[in-house]
């Protein structure tokens, strides 16, 4: 058997000019990036914004991440291609792979078997260079602010107060909490700093929700990176230096197309996390997959509860956007997991155990009925599954409402999700199921309301607990005038609730809240829960233990 590394070598990749010339872009619509990456220019993504053309929108989403694999990014990559097998025009709208999982504890992202999105080194490590950028831009405004107070500190920032965190795009511990400017007078103010994992950082979020230049530097404009010692808060714009970060963001704006092992085109753009970041691909790359494509397919990071509860609340409220279809990906596996079986047994057939692990799915599918969504489940298929639990789990998928399709596109590709497709379509077409798509909570609810409504509506706790420094910092950007905005919560991917330990379908708990942060210029408040970190940490056993290149420049290893 091949590897998805193999798998993806031993494909015949077409030039992108082919891919691009499919989807009736003209060669001054796209920048090359070598052969098989492009760039869409800044005047057709403009174009595409305005050209009123709207595709239909499909959410891919998925149960709690479990160490047995759930194969989101693998499902959304086979459903467009399947969608292409039953003769629609669909488009995949994906995110960038973050080096910090590539070489943690994940992995790559670009999908497995036969549905990945080509080519797949080379979209894992660096890309087009966005990620890369977001960080010089970030670093950039820690770099400002630094020299501002050096300077002389016109505004008067006070240093214990800057909120501003440098960041790099890797997983590193010891940078969770430093101290800078320690080289005496002439290297900089002493004081407190840290990093953030470039993917979880505002300007990675401002990025993805800018559609213009013009909007990013305004969302730029908006950043508050601390307080005067008056208390005052300080916006970036009063540095006067946003052109020059936007400028180092020129080219990242712009989204990215590459495709599938069958040829589909697919937006890879933006990579914010979904347990400490808004995890959705850009803003720009889904409305030129809408003005492109008949159906759109597009992923929200980890389960559910998180990256799917963001793309509605925080994404779609931005853009205007209206999905129609919301897909949760499950495997028998991860529900059996969640049924309280170790990995180490899970070749073991044990229906019983899959099906008290299937509260967890029964959760995020009443969760997504909440958007005014049609919900189908895909079975994302393992070699291990028996076809007693395959059908003990589609029925019950039909018992709770939905409807659940076997998944095959790991070995099979596009062929293996045509019924996916062929059902998922059927449902954006059929004019009298009409999505009525709404988000969880109004923006003039209270901060602590909203916050409140996500943990007890989608997490399924009975209250939330905030600390007192959270509370008084939210009565604060209330009073700032930051109070209409949504929230992000930030929280364990591994549990619905703030505790990793807690598989399955945990309720009746108190959330805690233990402190918040303003991304003013992202448009919306980041509660952090329980012991989440915005600078994830190496695993024991890292993935980079694995990866090599050869003389040759041929990469193994990497998956």
């Amino acid at each position: 058997m091949m590897t998805d590394i193999e798998i993806a070598r031993a494909n015949k990749t077409v030039p992108i000019s082919q891919i691009a010339e499919d989807l009736g872009l003209s060669s001054e619509d796209y920048e090359l990036y070598g052969n098989y990456k492009a760039k869409i220019s800044l005047k057709k993504m403009y174009e595409l914004q305005k050209s009123g053309k709207k595709g239909h929108l499909v959410l891919v989403t998925a149960i709690t991440p479990t160490p047995a694999g759930e194969g989101k990014s693998t499902v959304s990559i086979a459903l467009a291609d399947g969608m292409r097998k039953i003769g629609k025009k669909s488009v995949l709208a994906l995110r960038e792979p973050s080096l910090g999982p590539c070489f943690g504890i994940k992995g790559g992202a670009c999908g497995g078997g036969y549905a990945q999105i080509v080519p797949m080194e080379e979209i894992n490590l660096h890309f087009t260079g966005d990620i890369h950028a977001i960080s010089i831009a970030n670093n950039l405004i820690a770099a400002l602010i630094d020299n501002h107070i050096h300077q002389g500190n016109a505004l008067g920032i006070d240093p214990r107060t800057i909120s501003w965190k440098r960041c790099v795009d890797l997983n590193d511990r010891a940078l969770r909490s430093v101290v800078v400017g320690l080289g005496g007078p002439a290297e900089g103010v002493p004081r407190q700093d840290g990093f953030n994992i470039a993917v979880a950082s505002e300007i990675m979020a401002v990025l993805c929700l800018s559609r213009t230049i013009d909007e990013l530097k305004s969302r730029l404009n908006r950043i508050v990176i601390g307080k005067t010692y008056d208390k005052k808060p300080v916006c970036f714009e009063q540095l006067g230096s946003t052109g020059a970060v936007a400028a180092l963001l020129r080219e990242a704006i712009r989204p990215n197309l590459v495709q599938t092992l069958e040829k589909t085109p697919a937006f890879v753009h933006g990579g914010p996390f979904a347990n400490i970041a808004h995890g959705c691909n850009s803003v720009n790359a889904t409305q030129c997959a809408l003005a492109l494509g008949d159906f759109v397919v597009t992923e929200a990071g980890f389960a559910a509860d998180l990256g799917a509860e963001k793309f509605f609340d925080i994404k779609c409220r931005s853009a205007g956007l209206k999905p129609e279809v919301a897909v949760v990906v499950a495997t028998v596996r991860a529900l059996k997991m969640h049924g309280g079986v170790a990995k180490a047994d899970l070749s073991a057939e044990n229906t019983k155990a899959m099906l008290d692990g299937f509260c967890n799915l029964k959760t995020h599918i009443e969760n997504l009925k909440k958007f005014g969504l049609s919900v189908v489940v895909a079975v994302n298929q393992f070699v291990t599954d028996t076809q007693q639990e395959i059908d003990a789990l589609l029925k019950a998928c039909e018992e709770s409402g939905v409807k659940g399709v076997l998944c095959q596109g790991w070995a099979k590709g596009g062929d293996g999700a045509v019924e996916l497709a062929e059902t998922v379509c059927a449902l954006c077409e059929d004019k009298t199921a009409e999505a009525e798509f709404k988000p969880l909570y109004p923006l003039e609810m209270s901060l602590e309301d909203k916050i409140r409504t996500v943990a007890t509506q989608i997490y399924r706790a009975k209250d939330v607990d905030f600390a007192p420094a959270a509370k008084k910092k939210l009565a604060e950007f209330t009073a700032m005038g930051f109070g209409n905005l949504p929230v992000c919560i930030a929280k364990t991917q591994n549990s619905i609730s703030h505790d990793k330990s807690l598989s399955g379908a945990p309720s009746g708990y108190v959330f805690p809240v233990r402190d918040v942060q303003l991304y003013a210029g992202a448009g919306f408040v980041v509660p952090l829960a329980g012991e989440i970190m915005t600078m994830p940490g190496l695993p024991k056993v890292p993935a980079a233990t694995a990866i090599d290149v050869d003389n040759d420049g041929n990469i193994s290893g990497l998956f």
